[in-house]
């Protein structure tokens, strides 16, 4: 089975019924059918197969389109990161090679310097034109009207790549993962399995859908439900679709959670259709899942632990498991569930060996979900795998109950508001200042997003500036070089690192020099 046959097989069953609903308009599976081929047909028609397409833009209809359409034409659709800085933006499109790039307005806006100097890039916009775009593809969609349904010029096979979506890399380049239609499906099915959708479920999306979390979009529409698209997240609007739209599921992440309920005058009544909210990224404060269930008693929390690599969720912690740990058993929270039918794990020591005794280890992944590797980088694709296991980079063990529990990450990943900051990458940035010396850019523990990236300095020898003055200078000097996301919030001017016997920073210690981050802002 191929992707677009998700919306292919919903329209042939259920034409008239809402696939999704976006800034007051209803879209039922048969338009949205119809406007994949469309875009299917205009993309092979000005492209190659195989060639990869880049998406740049928040979350709208023709955004959502392109999930399915580009690779039915058998091309690979790749995303940028729409708050990435221009320069952050260029380098994805440079990283895959890409030939053409589908944009929103306000990105063409922020990139126009740029693509002026790139002619031999293909631009389209969506969404509304723009006079750095050659087309605009959402007009020309509109255009199409009753126009018969057109057929992919090549048909592409379900290990073909349908989508490249870039991962923080330890070494602070961004690595791209190929997912394939077969992943893709893979991870789909695995979670509608594991965390089933009712058949009356209205489903909200509030993440981007650059994020591999997109794929729960797949899984709402292989049950034929509507998705509520949210351009970004507000809480005053998810509030207002909730109650509009009557949603019933959704996927938030904690940080999420507590600004919806802190938002909110009236939970109980403003959110009073919700029955599931699923959750991933981070983990789930013991005081906010109590705080939800007194406020909503009748919504059930499910969370995922999965990432990019898995093309999505492979384990799953479920609304029982969840109620059990806000009740009679707290230590279940530190759990992150049961792997789904479709996937395996495997805990192994520094040597590759198994770890049968619940001991932690490295945490392997094997299913049909993991993906083909990273892109144009064989050597990193190598190092992710053992035979057919995947190398999650994660520390964990599984308990007696077959419960797996993540106790600490190898890679040196900071989670941040549901973003994935490299810390190489930080540090890259930091260590270019003339006054910095050394730099250990670490995450620390935040009420409200997480994680908050947080850097420690040492100045070089003979610096002429005060402590003080170079912290706050430092903050200022990533302005325009890393996204906002991965700006540190918080620098530590110190006389000396702490290193291990190795001689390299030791960032344990520096976690517990800098102690929690600052309440929320």
């Amino acid at each position: 089975m191929l992707l677009h046959e998700i919306i292919e097989l919903a329209a042939a069953g259920c034409a008239d019924e809402t696939a999704v609903v976006i800034d007051g308009r209803h879209v039922t599976f048969a338009e949205l059918d119809h406007r994949v081929g469309a875009m299917s047909a205009r993309i092979g028609a000005a492209s190659n197969p195989g060639d990869r397409i880049v998406l740049i833009s928040d979350n709208q209809l023709d955004a959502l389109v392109a999930l399915y359409a580009v690779p039915r034409a058998g091309r690979i659709l790749s995303f940028g990161n729409t708050r990435h800085t221009p320069t952050e933006l260029m380098a994805t499109i440079d990283s895959v090679d890409a030939t053409t790039v589908l944009a929103a307005p306000d990105q063409l806006d922020r990139l126009d310097a740029l693509l002026a100097g790139r002619p031999e890039l293909t631009v389209w916009a969506i969404g509304g034109g723009h006079e750095r775009a050659t087309l605009d593809l959402s007009s020309a969609l509109d255009t199409d009207g009753d126009a018969p349904r057109t057929e992919s010029v090549f048909e592409p096979d379900a290990d073909s790549p349908a989508w490249i979506i870039h991962t923080s890399g330890t070494t602070g380049a961004p690595k791209g993962v190929v997912l394939t239609h077969r992943s893709l499906l893979a991870a789909t099915t695995n979670t509608a399995v594991a965390r089933p959708m009712a058949d009356d479920d209205v489903y909200l999306f509030p993440f981007p859908l650059f994020h591999v979390a997109a794929y729960n979009v797949l899984h709402a529409h292989l049950r034929r439900r509507p998705v509520v698209l949210v351009a970004r997240f507000d809480a005053e609007r998810v509030l207002e679709l909730v109650r509009d739209e009557h949603v019933t599921n959704c996927s938030l992440a904690p940080t999420m959670i507590s600004m919806l309920l802190d938002h909110a005058e009236d939970p109980a009544r403003q959110l009073a259709s919700l029955r599931q909210i699923s959750y991933g990224a981070s983990a789930m404060p013991l005081d906010l899942m109590r705080r939800l269930f007194a406020e909503l008693p009748d919504c059930g929390l499910a969370q995922g632990y999965g990432m990019t690599e898995l093309s999505g969720n492979a384990v799953f912690f479920t609304p029982d498991d969840h109620r059990r740990a806000a009740t009679s058993e707290p230590a279940l929270l530190s759990a992150a569930g049961r792997p789904g039918p479709l996937s395996a794990l495997r805990i192994v020591d520094g040597d590759d060996r198994d770890v049968l005794d619940g001991a932690p280890g490295e945490i392997l992944v094997r299913g049909d979900q993991v993906c083909a590797g990273y892109w144009d980088d064989p050597v990193a694709t190598a190092a992710s795998r053992l035979g057919p296991w995947l190398r999650t980079g994660d520390i964990g063990r599984i308990d007696d109950a077959g419960m797996l529990h993540v106790v600490d990450r190898l890679k040196d990943i900071i989670i941040t508001g549901g973003e994935n900051v490299a810390s190489r990458e930080v540090e890259d940035v930091l260590g270019e200042h003339p006054e910095v010396g050394q730099v250990a850019v670490v995450g620390v523990p935040h009420p409200r997003w997480g994680e908050q990236v947080c850097a420690v300095v040492v100045a070089v020898p003979g610096a002429t500036v005060e402590a003080a003055e170079l912290a706050t200078e430092l903050v200022t000097w990533t302005d325009g070089r890393l996204a906002g996301f991965k700006r540190p919030k918080v620098v530590h001017v110190v006389d000396a690192l702490p290193m291990n016997a190795s001689g390299k920073i030791d960032k344990r210690q520096v976690r517990s020099m800098v102690g929690p981050a600052t309440p929320p802002e």
